[in-house]
């Protein structure tokens, strides 16, 4: 078995999650082309597939119990994390992953089309420049900004029943300190990081106070 394959696979099972054939060979297709656009497009740091599956893959998939609603926006996507393996996992639900870098929503976009992810639209654009008349049901990110920031930037696009879940390391406790409203700290289980990870969650209500 290839040792990505069966990293996987564990990684999937300590997160409770389905090792369904389809789900496991769309990751391993995103990964390698992860891999493969990298060595032009520097997509990410990571290098290794073992190293993406362990720090892109699962690190994305454990916030996946925490999303709400049926429609979420990814800010800051990058190479389409966390927005690709939660779309994978949640076909039902209608994702909108934005970015301003055009090189890298070309690469989550060609992901996209050759995954067959129906449930994903690629945006290229600035965060506080995009608009989208329905609003989020919840809003996500991985490492896209400051608490505070991520609040102002993602404001407009948030309605009665929004969710902003802003993925993060330690405790980011500085950001804390600034930020104007409560915020709810989970901490997160990632198969295969032994560092601090956590989540950040931010109800609708406490950003409109």
């Amino acid at each position: 078995m290839d040792k990505c394959y069966g990293l996987l696979e564990s990684g999937l099972n300590e997160l409770g999650l389905s090792i369904a054939l389809d789900k496991i060979n769309a990751l391993m297709a995103f990964l390698e082309l992860m891999e493969k656009w990298n060595k032009t497009y520097n997509l990410t740091a990571i290098r290794t597939k073992e190293d993406m599956v362990i720090l892109h893959i699962l690190d994305s998939l454990a916030v996946l119990s925490f999303l709400q609603g049926s429609r979420v926006l990814d800010v800051g996507t990058g190479a389409g994390l966390p927005g690709v393996p939660l779309a994978i996992y949640k076909p039902e639900m209608k994702f909108v992953l934005l970015d301003s870098n055009a090189k890298k929503t070309r690469f989550v976009q060609q992901v996209v089309m050759e995954l067959g992810l129906k449930n994903v639209h690629i945006c290229h654009s600035r965060v506080e420049e995009y608009y989208d008349a329905e609003g989020f049901n919840c809003i996500v990110s991985r490492a896209f900004s400051s608490l505070q920031e991520m609040v102002e930037k993602t404001r407009h696009l948030m309605h009665e029943n929004s969710l902003l879940l802003a993925m993060k390391g330690q405790k980011p406790d500085a950001e804390l300190a600034r930020l104007s409203m409560p915020a709810e700290i989970i901490s997160l289980y990632v198969p295969g990081i032994n560092a601090e990870r956590c989540l950040v969650r931010i109800e609708k209500g406490e950003v409109y106070g």
